[in-house]
């Protein structure tokens, strides 16, 4: 049991559930035009069962990955961090495989009971459109490392990342409870995708020349390091100025300012990164950088819900 929690890799977890939790708590605090009251909007199996979902795809990506980059020899004794599991032997390569088949179809299981918990027997195209999504999103997980024709061996694995983790994620759940869109929530959905692109940047920084070894052609080793510093800079920055621009378009009160707090975290980790010059030392920052993103979506849903609260008082 030790070895499969260590392979499910707990510390990505948080960062999986950002968008999930500033998507949800939108819902909430910002009820769409025809629909009554917040609470109509929002329910908690909705939010469990998305919850549930986005942790079924974390830990099938990171299964996934353990297994395609363990049969492809990337993980070797060049990597830096922590062995993987078949790196390692402590897991074979057909258990992890029939994990990912278990995972992956727990994960759709939960989806289902999601998109029915959202759309029930109405909104028929809705649920296709979803069950496609879901579909595409667990087949994204898998493919990132595994096969021939693996995206994360591209470059591509930004990309996916972002979309999924970021628009997918925010905008997706969103669109669960209020079967609408409001554009304005694309600032931190977009917010939400840069920084978990820069959680897989900084990984890639890290392995930089495992990677270039191993013939895993990522942004990193496309760009090199110097040039990734500053892919990593837009990421982080854009990210924060999204964030508050959404906060002065929602005319934010004074006291709803206080998700600038986990900013202080992301400066920081910048400050380190911008002075980092050996690859290995940046394995710390992977955590912080997750936690920083959870600790910012998680301010920025309770201003939200401050301003809902101020809604209830005021009337």
């Amino acid at each position: 049991m030790k070895h499969w929690v260590e392979a499910a890799r707990l510390r990505t977890l948080p960062l999986s559930v950002s968008g999930i939790i500033v998507g949800s708590m939108f819902a909430l605090a910002y009820p769409t035009t025809n629909i009554l009251t917040p609470t109509e909007v929002f329910n908690w199996q909705l939010f469990g069962f998305s919850i549930l979902t986005t942790l079924g795809l974390q830990v099938l990506s990171n299964f996934a990955n353990d297994y395609g980059d363990g049969m492809k020899g990337t993980d070797n004794e060049d990597r830096i961090g922590p062995k993987r599991a078949i790196q390692s032997g402590v897991i074979s390569p057909e258990a992890m495989k029939r994990a990912i088949i278990i995972t992956s179809v727990l994960t759709f299981i939960s989806a289902l009971l999601l998109i029915y918990f959202a759309f029930g027997e109405a909104y028929i195209w809705y649920s296709v459109f979803f069950i496609v999504l879901g579909l595409l999103a667990i087949a994204s997980a898998i493919r990132y490392t595994v096969g021939d024709t693996a995206y994360g061996y591209r470059g591509f694995g930004d990309f996916f990342v972002f979309v999924f983790f970021g628009l997918v994620s925010t905008l997706g759940v969103n669109f669960l409870y209020s079967k609408e869109v409001d554009y304005k929530l694309l600032l931190p959905a977009i917010a939400v995708g840069f920084l978990s692109v820069g959680v897989l940047n900084l990984n890639n920084m890290r392995d930089e020349a495992s990677d270039r070894k191993a013939g895993k052609n990522t942004i990193v080793v496309k760009i090199g390091g110097a040039k990734a510093k500053i892919y990593h800079y837009f990421l982080i920055i854009s990210a924060m100025v999204l964030v508050l621009i959404f906060a002065i378009l929602k005319d934010f009160n004074f006291d709803q300012y206080i998700f600038l707090i986990a900013y202080f975290p992301l400066i920081k980790h910048l400050i380190t990164v911008s002075k980092n010059t050996e690859p290995r030392a940046l394995d710390p920052e992977l955590k912080k950088l997750a936690l920083s993103t959870f600790l910012l979506s998680v301010l920025l849903s309770l201003c939200m819900i401050f301003f809902f609260s101020d809604i209830i008082v005021n009337s």
